[in-house]
């Protein structure tokens, strides 16, 4: 394999924080978890996850003072309502997905934002509603002694990855949606001499366990007082409604 190329480290852009999200169409999202949810439930999930994502990304960039600007990758296209809206109300630059597998979609953003100047970016799902503020603020810290920062899954893939250089290798002969993701991005990574840090293991929702952790998890957090509180009122009122449902429909 061809050695990747030392970034200029003497450059002075700043970060770019790249949320990678579907638009919330029914059937196209969350399909793992239908049944026992209806296409359209899946959606208003998916959608909720991904305000839940945007207004966290920003909350952490303010609050912690990070040095990242913000892109929303979307798909099927940047032109769909949802993201128009989504760029006027949450102040976020639009991009589309481009590639055929997640891994050429996200090697493409990769070339994008180091093409356009920045000297770091990372790359986060919408599957985490839950995740800390602290994780990027971490994830940006590791960049300044490390190649790559990943974010391990509970299910055996990453929820955040992020790189301060260009390296196709990472994206490419990956079994996306598997538990081998993490390992073989690892393995590749030593191939490859990259200095890797690991951030604190999360769980992302892709199935009705999943689903299920979640809805326990925004239960005790419900309890708590509302400035404590992580899960968005928004999505709490969404997991409540799918739990009521989901006990009816067993």
């Amino acid at each position: 394999m061809p050695s990747a190329t030392p970034l200029d480290r003497n450059s002075t852009r700043a970060t770019a924080l790249v949320i990678f999200a579907k638009a919330p169409v029914p059937g196209q999202v969350k399909t793992r978890l239908c049944p026992p949810l209806t296409p359209d439930e899946a959606a208003t999930l998916h959608g909720s996850f991904v305000i839940d994502t945007l207004e966290r990304t920003k909350a952490a960039v303010g609050k912690l003072k990070l040095d990242m600007d913000r892109y929303l990758a979307c798909a099927p296209s940047s032109g769909h309502v949802f993201f128009k809206i989504m760029e006027e109300r949450q102040g976020v630059k639009l991009i589309d997905q481009v590639g055929d597998d997640l891994g050429a979609r996200m090697h493409h953003v990769v070339e994008t934002m180091f093409s356009r100047g920045y000297r770091r970016t990372i790359i986060i799902g919408t599957d985490v509603p839950t995740v800390p503020l602290d994780h990027f603020k971490q994830a940006l810290t590791s960049l300044e002694d490390h190649d790559l920062v990943l974010g391990p899954a509970l299910d055996g893939g990453y929820y955040l990855i992020g790189i301060n250089q260009s390296v196709p290798e990472l994206f490419s002969d990956i079994p996306w949606s598997t538990d081998q993701v993490l390992r073989l991005t690892q393995e590749k990574a030593a191939v490859l001499g990259l200095k890797t840090a690991l951030l604190e293991r999360w769980r992302d929702v892709d199935t009705l366990d999943d689903l299920e952790a979640l809805i326990e998890e925004c239960t005790t957090d419900s309890k708590k007082p509302k400035n404590e509180r992580v899960v968005s009122t928004r999505t709490a009122g969404v997991l409540q409604a799918l739990a009521k449902r989901l006990r009816s429909r067993t």
